[in-house]
């Protein structure tokens, strides 16, 4: 019990009950981390649910922010997708944790993808995580599934919300995202390759739902469809809300559904690919 209490004073930069943006939680923390990557202090924000105790085992929803927010957008803002994930978190008794994970631009680069590892490590070394559900909108819908294929042993759901699959041909924000992967396409292609979530369908064994707009010229939708037509060749729990005319944004209703289905498939026996890849130690 010491080591838990110095480990909550040593990341927990400040910690306070905001009752206006989470109501339904028991306590909203920003918290400070040095990153073992490189030494930088980063931030994430856990909002913990009602009545949990930190000796209990709770699940944990991943909430990645979109391009130009940062670790606050999912949860201050009242935004349907941030609204509905604040709510479904709250529902389930989940812990809701919202990471800067490096910058506003961040696209899930290297140094991104290293700190939500350490914040997944650094977490399950003090809480008792049953699941890690990621989930994000627009940049943070890519994000987690960036995530997702360069380490499906740590992510037992995922929910991506108007994001894409393919950073090999997305020809939007490109500035930002070679400065997050290192370089342009043309220097680093691997760096995109191995980000681009369609090559890997075969990662995604867990449960995934997607949102898309056909009208959505900001992430176009069509490499996340043919992601998801791939992975239903071999993994069943898959929800792709589509709507034609839709354009860069879900709704309430289909966030929660998005979500709702991914946290319900998730809680079936679930076998993960064995690909060597980085686990806690």
């Amino acid at each position: 019990m010491i080591a838990v209490i110095s480990f909550l004073l040593v990341v927990c930069f400040s910690c306070v009950c905001m009752a206006d943006e989470a109501a339904t939680f028991a306590s909203v923390e920003d918290r400070t981390f040095v990153a073992g990557l490189d030494a930088t202090q980063q931030k994430y924000v856990m909002m913990t649910p009602q009545g949990w105790m930190i000796d209990q085992p709770v699940s944990l929803l991943i909430a990645f922010h979109g391009h130009g927010s940062d670790r606050w957008q999912f949860v201050k803002q009242d935004r349907d997708e941030c609204r509905a994930t604040r709510d479904v978190a709250a529902a389930h008794g989940m812990l809701l944790v919202s990471p800067d994970y490096r910058a506003t631009t961040s696209w899930m680069g290297p140094g991104a993808e290293a700190d939500v590892l350490q914040i997944i490590c650094t977490l399950k070394k003090h809480i008792q995580i049953e699941r890690v559900i990621l989930c994000g909108g627009s940049m943070g819908g890519t994000a987690a599934l960036t995530f997702t294929a360069l380490h499906p042993e740590m992510v037992d759901g995922v929910v991506s919300l108007n994001g894409t699959a393919n950073l090999v041909d997305y020809a939007r924000f490109e500035d930002a995202i070679a400065a997050s992967f290192g370089g342009t396409r043309q220097q680093v292609p691997e760096e995109y390759r191995n980000r681009s979530a369609e090559f890997f369908a075969q990662c995604f064994t867990m449960p995934l739902a997607a949102t898309t707009g056909g009208r959505d010229d900001v992430v176009p939708a069509d490499s996340v469809l043919r992601l998801l037509d791939r992975v239903r060749e071999h993994n069943s729990k898959v929800l792709s809300i589509h709507h034609a005319d839709g354009g860069h944004s879900t709704n309430y209703a289909d966030t929660k559904r998005a979500l709702e289905f991914v946290i319900s498939a998730s809680e079936m026996p679930n076998q993960q690919p064995q690909n060597g890849k980085l686990s806690c130690p």
